[in-house]
């Protein structure tokens, strides 16, 4: 299984990157945005890859950061869409935003993608509404259905409010807690480790 390649891009379009790691070429699909993220020809470049074994064919998904490969995942499970719809969907619109739309149910701005339609726009809401918070820092401010990002702890509570989704916490509840743990600190005090914010907000949703 192919995790990541380091090596010189031997050439590129914007849907494939050829990666030469020590003489070998991988042909690499990509979106737009890792695309645009490339060095010029003969340059050094690093990739998330996720590799897809099927029975005619091992194919390299290849991604600049690795919050595209997660989103990308993310995606596939999502019935009716595959690998490719997931690339065109991170290729017309960036992962911050995505995420803002599935979880306020902006059917408008998502079937607005290429090959996005009215019922797999409902289906990415559905089945990922609950999932895509923790990747942007996006809590829902209640009363107004808007999002909103968490300014300067983003990474830590990110990666809070992504473990309590995981234990099965909804992600509306999941930051709702979150935001009331850390203001128990003080503002020029530092943002906590994120083991001891998530014991913490379990200790509070459990007293509820």
């Amino acid at each position: 299984m192919i995790a990541t390649l380091n090596g010189l891009v031997f050439a590129k379009t914007p849907a494939t990157v050829i990666v030469d790691v020590n003489g070998v070429g991988y042909e690499v699909l990509i979106s737009v945005r890792t695309y645009d993220a490339l060095p010029v020809t003969g340059a050094s470049c690093f990739l998330f890859v996720q590799t897809m074994v099927r029975e005619d064919a091992i194919t390299l998904y290849g991604f600049h950061e690795k919050e595209e490969k997660e989103l990308f995942l993310l995606l596939v499970t999502v019935s009716g869409i595959g690998p490719k719809l997931a690339l065109t969907i991170l290729s017309g619109i960036g992962g911050e935003e995505l995420c803002r739309a599935i979880t306020v149910k902006d059917l408008t701005r998502l079937t607005a993608l290429p090959g996005v339609g009215k019922k797999t726009a409902q289906r990415l809401c559905m089945e990922l509404g609950e999932k895509v918070g923790g990747f942007t820092g996006a809590v829902m401010v209640e009363g107004t259905g808007m999002v909103t990002a968490v300014a300067g702890e983003n990474q830590v509570v990110a990666d809070a409010a992504s473990a309590l989704v995981n234990l099965g916490y909804p992600q509306y509840t999941a930051w709702q807690a979150l935001r009331a743990v850390l203001k128990q600190f003080p503002e020029d005090g530092g943002v906590p480790k994120v083991e001891d914010l998530i014991r913490l907000t379990l200790q509070s949703l459990a007293g509820k």
